[in-house]
């Protein structure tokens, strides 16, 4: 007769294993969080800086280094790294290497940190087909700016510069703005205006803190992600100039939108729930093919300017020209620009919207 065993099968909570793990993860990233915050706030990554920068000089021929020299100077970053010239080049050949930084007094320590919380970096010229190589060691630069030239697309490295609030690109012929650009979550300005701009990278979505953006005069632009809804925080949004038909549908959920430039586009009329901009101050819509303006303007009670034109425009909310706050009148040339108004353009001969009234400027 055989015996019975008697066997324990454990048997484990795999929720209670799930949640020490995600614990011992969280820890995992909140220690890695206070060493980069720990790095960024030290000096070692700008000493680094700094000598990668003098490295990178030592394998230039004089005139190169001159020429770098007067480069940094007209891009006033000349207070903060170096350039290393012929007179630092004996030195070092004197020392038979590098040495050590010289020493600052604390007083220069403070003013370099001054400077560096305001640090632009500028570049303009067609003779630019592409960004400088030392760029890519001035990750503590605050903004960029960089028109007129001929470069086509932005640096691979341009996700180290975290720092960046002010990246005003326009009048270049860049093609397209990388995914990376979702890592500039500190940014608080963007101008691609005048590019060759097809689409937008949805992953701009992830700059949270940005106040203003510019995308006109890209001409082969036509729609933009749904992903741009989440910038609560945008106050400025011109996409004038391009191919949108319809207004997009993330400009409608940018609750904090104040000035909307859509001129000169191919909008055949607006949205019913414009409204939904609450805080929109400003907007401009003129060089499209509108015939009316919808009623629900009237309800935007922050809204100060409107600027239409068109031969096609015959109707617009009564309450609009009734507003003491806002004046209609027409003009047969540009649009004029008058605080608390509103301007109508209208074409030579062309007849008066009805529905509405009009008063003196």
């Amino acid at each position: 007769m055989g015996l019975e065993r008697k066997v324990d099968i454990p048997i484990y909570d795999l929720s209670l294993i799930r949640g020490l793990w995600e614990v011992r993860v969280k820890k995992y990233r909140q220690r890695q969080k206070k060493e980069q915050q720990r790095i960024e706030k030290s000096a070692l990554a700008r000493i680094d800086q700094e000598w990668q920068y003098r490295i990178y000089c030592k394998t230039l021929k004089a005139d190169e280094r001159n020429l770098l020299h007067h480069y940094l100077e007209r891009s006033r970053l000349i207070h903060t790294t170096q350039p290393h010239t012929d007179a630092d080049q004996q030195q070092d050949e004197k020392a038979q290497g590098l040495g050590p930084l010289p020493d600052r007094s604390p007083s220069d320590l403070d003013q370099k940190d001054s400077d560096e919380s305001r640090l632009i970096f500028q570049l303009d010229g067609d003779r630019w087909l592409d960004f400088p190589r030392e760029l890519q060691w001035m990750t503590y630069l605050k903004e960029w700016h960089v028109s007129g030239t001929r470069i086509c697309r932005l640096p691979d490295y341009l996700a180290r510069f975290t720092q960046l609030t002010v990246l005003e690109i326009p009048k270049n012929t860049i093609a397209e703005l990388p995914p990376a650009i979702g890592k500039l979550t500190e940014l608080r300005e963007l101008n691609v205006s005048y590019n060759r701009l097809s689409q937008v990278p949805p992953e701009l979505g992830k700059c949270e803190k940005l106040e203003r953006l510019e995308l006109a005069g890209n001409y082969n632009l036509s729609q933009l992600p749904f992903e741009l809804s989440g910038l609560k925080r945008l106050v400025h949004l011109d996409i004038a100039e391009n191919r949108f038909v319809s207004i997009p549908i993330c400009a409608l959920r940018m609750s904090s939108l104040q000035l909307l430039d859509l001129s000169n586009n191919s909008l055949s009329d607006l949205p019913q729930d414009m409204d939904r901009l609450e805080q929109l101050v400003t907007l401009f819509v003129h060089k499209n093919n509108l015939s009316y303006l919808p009623q629900c303007l009237t309800n935007i009670s922050t809204l100060k300017m409107v600027i239409v034109s068109g031969d096609d425009l015959y109707c617009i909310p009564t309450k609009l020209c009734s507003n003491p706050e806002i004046k209609y009148t027409y003009h047969s040339d540009t649009a004029a620009l008058w605080n608390n108004s509103l301007v109508i353009n209208t074409a030579p001969g062309s007849q008066q919207p009805e529905h509405t009234h009009t008063s003196p400027v």
